[in-house]
């Protein structure tokens, strides 16, 4: 991609712009997670088919990703951004309107695949706007996304709370996002391909370092899926904690996300991005035993609050480092956003599998396991290392091609 080189004020603006999309995109999910008993309800859908359901988001996002690379240089960053968000918020209307299993798992194949190309589009567009400020950012801009989710499934908890139907819900809330994301896209950078720049292939295996980085990647979503999924259950069945105390666990453990990505980009500025997730995957390390000898409430949910504070800048720095991995970061975002996502499809199914032949316990110390990944590959995320340039003019680096 080339562009005409921005002036840093451009580029500060692209920022907050791309953090609102990035916010937008958090909200969709925040107001579908809220409204799942609704539309189960509405389908008609046991709790098995539901599960089934639930798996094809991230087959449908599997599949289309790689497909955002190509659409970026066709019809340039922005546009891309735009009509790939638009048509995210747009799909969070068709699950509520399935009347049946097939139409609900159709619905969120779609939803899930218009979910990851708009993914891959922001986080690649996210990379750029970090490079040419020459500071990080992708943990903001993550942080974001937490901050929507918070703020969608708010406005969900209410509209669940007011009996309202999901279909007039997810209706409103579409064309608000919808509007709010489109109006945001107009001040991204507007990235476009260079005259002799090979168009992306449609399909493609990743390249082998989105492999690795998204090797760190997995084992941090592993995690996140497992305490955000069974966090609750764990201090209820363990440690046999009143409902609301279990519930607490699991706000604690969002909250602990989301503050840590939107402060992280400071750590990473001062210690680099290898660093900072060899000392995430300690802290997270750290959490996960205290999760698993806990034998008072307190103590496990400190070990989950630690656990949030552990992974939460190392899925923003996987995608950052996959974007300067290669000639081709929308490919390698893809590949890492692929990874990514499988992990989270697997994680809860997978702990509540293990729970059933062994215990919960037993099942987090997979989950303890997996942050010593963490930090023992964090060598394979030097690329998200910016080499700091020192010229007069650096503020403004010229624009890759």
């Amino acid at each position: 991609m080339s562009a005409v080189v921005h002036a840093p004020r451009e580029v500060r603006r692209a920022r907050y712009a791309v953090g609102a999309v990035f916010a937008v995109h958090g909200a969709v999910t925040g107001s579908f997670a809220t409204r799942v008993p609704w539309i189960q309800d509405h389908a008609g859908v046991s709790a098995g088919q539901l599960g089934l359901a639930l798996a094809f988001p991230a087959l449908g996002a599997s599949l289309a990703m790689p497909l955002a690379g190509s659409i970026s240089h066709r019809f340039g960053a922005r546009t891309a951004l735009r009509g790939l968000l638009a048509l995210w918020t747009l799909a969070l209307v068709l699950p509520s309107l399935a009347p049946n299993l097939l139409t609900l798992c159709l619905a969120l194949f779609v939803y899930g695949a218009t979910a990851g190309m708009s993914d891959v589009a922001m986080n690649a567009l996210g990379v750029e706007v970090e490079n040419r400020l020459d500071r990080s950012i992708m943990s903001g801009l993550h942080g974001m996304w937490s901050v929507g989710a918070v703020v969608g499934s708010a406005a969900g908890t209410l509209a669940a709370h007011l009996g309202a139907d999901a279909r007039l819900h997810h209706a409103l809330a579409a064309s608000v996002l919808t509007v709010v994301g489109f109006a945001a896209c107009a001040w991204v950078l507007d990235l476009q391909p260079a005259e002799d720049e090979e168009p992306p292939p449609r399909f493609a295996l990743p390249p082998r370092s989105a492999l690795l980085i998204g090797a760190i990647g997995f084992c941090a979503v592993f995690a996140e899926g497992a305490s955000l999924d069974w966090s609750a259950v764990y201090l209820r069945d363990q440690l046999e904690t009143s409902a609301g105390l279990a519930a607490a666990c699991t706000t604690g453990f969002t909250l602990t996300m989301a503050v840590a990505r939107i402060a992280g980009d400071r750590v990473v500025d001062r210690y680099g991005a290898v660093r900072t997730v060899r000392a995430s995957g300690a802290v997270a390390l750290l959490g996960g035993l205290l999760i698993v000898l806990a034998g008072h409430p307190a103590v496990a949910m400190t070990g989950f609050a630690l656990m949030g504070l552990g992974i939460a800048v190392v899925v923003p720095l996987c995608f950052a480092a996959a974007g300067r991995s290669g000639a081709n970061p929308s490919l390698a975002i893809a590949g890492v956003a692929t990874i990514t996502y499988t992990s989270g499809l697997i994680a809860p199914s997978a702990i509540g599998m293990l729970a059933q032949a062994t215990s919960l316990m037993v099942s987090f110390v997979l989950v303890t396991l997996l942050t010593c990944g963490i930090a023992g590959f964090a060598g394979v995320l030097r690329a998200g290392d910016r080499v700091k340039v020192t010229r007069p003019d650096a503020a403004v680096p010229e624009p890759r091609s």
